[in-house]
């Protein structure tokens, strides 16, 4: 069996192509600026690197272009569309409408129409992605995998807020989360390495990256996680603000004379570590700055550990216990300062972290960073979100 994975964005869309017998990527790429002057393809199978440089309108433009390199005779993998067995897309929310994977049909997509405005950086961009391909791909089935899904097993206490209860039913404002492929793949490797099963487990998982979120995992399932209602609430990000006092943002729409629209598109963009530091959104050029004696990037970094380090607590408390914490995703697996800072001060809670271990660098398997005296594991596991999307809809076919 072969799955297409589709991350579809506003203006890009990336692919991967993955034989399910050896759970392995075939093929996979991107299409960037659709719908800009100066599109391009890059596709990477058998070895090699292929650059297409296209104009392409639309995504429906950028999937046909992906469909002919997956079938060239130098660049593809497959000798026609007839061995694609089926599509995942990735979703970030689902609201209340969806709990789990879903296949696509007419009636799916009117309530994916609904809930687009849960995530309108990014559920608008995956109803462009899943349209795409069916005019592409008729016929073809099509799953939606949602970020929130993993986060469907939180309890009311968890995800409600304290807001009128009637409203809460009659709106679905409430905690959902982001990142659960994410989440789920890591807790699910960590949970092999340590040789147990993951009904035996407590685990905070981080994924750390431009966008940020940490998760408490108790038997396999999610208890809390630290993104709400949109992607925008939890720890700084790269230019999302993390939490915030709402009568804050209401202040500052009037100081600046902003919508709320505005307000948000504020907070989502111009805020976080790039509107901390004014350096920059990539933890790169923060570390770059802060050795470079800038105190605003170093205040910064320091910003969003200390906003890590205080969900590490508290899901600590709320798990009961901790057996392991796992880091992932961009940050999360490659910057040994930030999970040092992250850290730091925990060793009373019998988290240690072993400061050789730490330094080493991502090569892309697991690796264990604390130390021998540490009463909880510490883990840097490289995270596959796109195999987690082909997973789940191989499992529903």
């Amino acid at each position: 069996m072969k799955i297409l994975v589709i991350n579809a964005g506003s203006s890009s869309l990336k692919y991967q192509l993955i034989n399910m017998e050896t759970e392995e990527a075939i093929a996979k790429g991107g299409c960037e600026r659709i719908g800009i002057p100066g599109g391009k393809l890059t596709h990477k199978a058998n070895g090699q690197t292929f650059i297409v440089e296209q104009e392409l309108p639309t995504h429906t433009d950028a999937i046909a272009l992906v469909l002919k390199e997956l079938v060239d005779e130098t660049a593809g993998v497959i000798r026609s569309m007839d061995e694609i067995d089926a599509v995942g897309h990735r979703v970030v929310a689902s609201g209340e409408a969806f709990k789990q994977t879903t296949l696509v049909d007419d009636h799916v997509m009117e309530l994916m129409d609904e809930i687009a405005e849960l995530a309108p950086l990014h559920n608008p961009a995956a109803i462009l992605g899943v349209n795409a391909c069916r005019a592409v791909m008729p016929g073809k089935k099509m799953a939606l995998v949602f970020d929130t899904s993993f986060h469907a097993t939180m309890p009311d206490y968890a995800y409600l807020y304290a807001i009128d209860y009637d409203d809460y039913k009659r709106y679905k404002v409430r905690r959902y989360g982001a990142h659960g492929t994410s989440h789920k793949y890591v807790a699910g490797e960590a949970a092999k390495y340590l040789g147990k099963d993951p009904a035996d487990l407590k685990l905070i998982t981080c994924h750390l990256g431009n966008g940020s979120s940490i998760s408490a995992v108790k038997g396999g399932k999610c208890i809390d996680t630290s993104m709400g209602f949109t992607p925008l609430a939890g720890v700084p990000m790269g230019t999302r603000s993390g939490d915030i006092d709402v009568a804050a943002i209401d202040f500052l729409c009037h100081k600046k004379g902003m919508s709320m629209d505005e307000g948000l598109t504020y907070l989502n963009k111009k805020c976080g570590v790039l509107g901390i530091s004014g350096v920059s959104s990539d933890f790169r050029d923060l570390a770059a700055a802060k050795d470079a004696g800038n105190d605003r990037a170093r205040l910064a970094l320091d910003m969003f550990a200390y906003s890590c380090k205080k969900y590490i607590g508290a899901y600590l408390a709320a798990l009961g216990g901790l057996d392991a914490i796992v880091f992932t995703a961009g940050i999360g697996e490659n910057t040994p300062d930030v999970r040092r800072d992250i850290l730091g001060g925990l060793e009373a809670l019998g988290i240690v972290l072993d400061a050789e271990k730490n330094a080493r660098k991502n090569d892309g398997t697991i690796h264990e960073i604390s130390a021998e005296t540490s009463a909880v594991k510490i883990l840097v596991i490289p995270t596959n979100e796109e195999l987690v999307i082909a997973r789940e809809t191989a499992a529903l076919l």
